[in-house]
């Protein structure tokens, strides 16, 4: 077992991403990462918006992501098991049909005006990208040299963010309304037997962009349809994992700490997300369109952060580089759990920057060296993505309990710490195939 990785393997760094072979498979997956990157986003302003519209708590409204990540966590090994049938590129098209399907169900879940219908309409979303992820990332991953597969998957993942940008730009633009009532105002409209209505036409503006996200669905469905990959692949999906199973997977200490940092860091990701709208209104002066705009500039710090991420590596490990992001994040979200305000608002606006890498370097770690096992790992990795589910109605039930929204970021923090510990791990564990030895 290696405990600490040699200088040949941080200097690996500099093989190429990709080869003229790899190259259209490659752009043509990595515009999947944008697609979904947009409703993962979305989440956040609707959480706000059915907190308006609905007239509920942020626990209630919290419910979006765990319908949305229970999508992920029951779909994510039924893919990995179609995808070991049929290959990685039915995982595409179902992924994008079931995406296509739950965005068009907006609709009537907004003409029956019911949050429940709101509710399965995101899990069928989710359903889809939980196939779209489980065969992207183990794709982009095995789309070269195993050594630079780190740098290719945060290259692709780079991609996502600029997706959960636009996201979070429809939401504030379209959904939006920048109208907010005082109780006065309210009381008044109740009084003329108008605030249902007012309510339901708020309700109603959430359709619009989820069925111009069904036509592109659609669209990228037909085209990922007609494309026919290079005979290398074709035959590299046919012929890997014949022999895998969890039973060999679960021997993997490495890969099970991968697991649980993947799950800690999604929940990480999306609580921090969903409440900073929430936080911003708490203890600024700003207003829901103001707050969205703020939640697009943490977005692009994300965004910027993949880009720079991906360069460092070329010079740092992928876990090393990890190691130190945490102890940043760790620092800036305690500012924002002590100081809450525009500096606690701007150090939470800047963990978005450290946590860039996180998701693509965690997946990229933990599936090495799994070699026959790498769809299943790929998919359990993916399942891990419940945490947004769990950890996100934690922060909620903290914000309620103590009746402070900077308290619920020490959820976060612990999820850092954790991810910390994983990163310290992986240095010294190595990959899989390294711990068989």
């Amino acid at each position: 077992m290696n405990t600490a990785p040699s200088p040949a393997e941080d200097r690996d760094l500099a093989v190429p991403l990709l080869t003229r072979s790899t190259l259209i498979p490659f752009v043509l997956i990595t515009a999947l990462f944008f697609l979904w990157g947009i409703p993962n986003n979305l989440n956040d302003v609707l959480i706000r918006q059915f907190m308006k519209s609905f007239v509920m708590t942020r626990l209630q409204a919290g419910l979006v992501q765990s319908a949305f990540y229970m999508g992920y966590f029951l779909l994510a090994m039924p893919a990995a098991l179609v995808m070991r049938r049929f290959g990685y590129k039915s995982g595409f098209v179902i992924g994008l049909g079931l995406y296509s399907v739950g965005a068009f169900l907006f609709w009537p879940a907004a003409l029956a005006n019911r949050y429940a219908y709101f509710l399965a309409a995101l899990f069928v979303i989710a359903s889809g990208l939980s196939f779209l992820e489980t065969a992207s990332n183990p794709f982009i991953a095995q789309l070269g040299d195993p050594r630079s597969a780190a740098r290719r998957l945060n290259m692709a993942q780079a991609f996502n963010p600029l997706g959960a940008i636009t996201g979070v730009l429809i939401g504030t633009i379209f959904i939006f309304s920048g109208v907010n009532l005082d109780a006065s105002q309210v009381a008044a409209l109740r009084a003329r037997h108008a605030y249902a209505a007012y309510l339901h036409v708020e309700t109603m503006r959430v359709t619009g962009p989820y069925l111009a996200l069904s036509v592109a669905a659609l669209a990228m469905l037909a085209l990922i349809a007609a494309k026919k990959f290079p005979e290398a692949l074709v035959q590299s999906e046919a012929r890997e994992e014949h022999q895998g199973s969890l039973q060999t997977l679960f021997r993997h200490p490495g890969f099970l700490l991968a697991v649980g940092a993947q799950f800690a860091y999604v929940g990480a990701q999306v609580g921090s997300w969903s409440y900073f709208i929430p936080y911003v209104l708490s203890y600024t002066r700003d207003q829901d369109k103001a707050a969205g705009f703020l939640l697009t500039v943490s977005l692009v710090a994300f965004l910027a952060g993949r880009f720079v991420s991906a360069w460092l590596m070329r010079f740092v490990h992928p876990s090393r580089l990890m190691e130190i992001y945490c102890i940043a994040n760790l620092f800036l979200v305690l500012v924002g759990v002590a100081f809450p305000g525009w500096l606690g608002v701007w150090s939470l606006l800047l963990t978005s920057f450290f946590m860039s890498l996180m998701y693509p370097t965690i997946f990229a770690q933990g599936i090495r060296g799994l070699g026959a096992n790498t769809k299943l790992g790929g998919s359990m990795m993916v399942m891990a993505i419940v945490g947004g589910a769990v950890l996100t109605p934690l922060m909620g039930l903290i914000t309620e309990r103590t009746g402070s929204q900077a308290l619920a970021y020490l959820v976060p923090m612990v999820a850092y710490l954790f991810i910390a510990f994983y990163a310290f791990m992986d240095l010294r564990i190595g990959p899989a195939g390294d711990q068989e030895g």
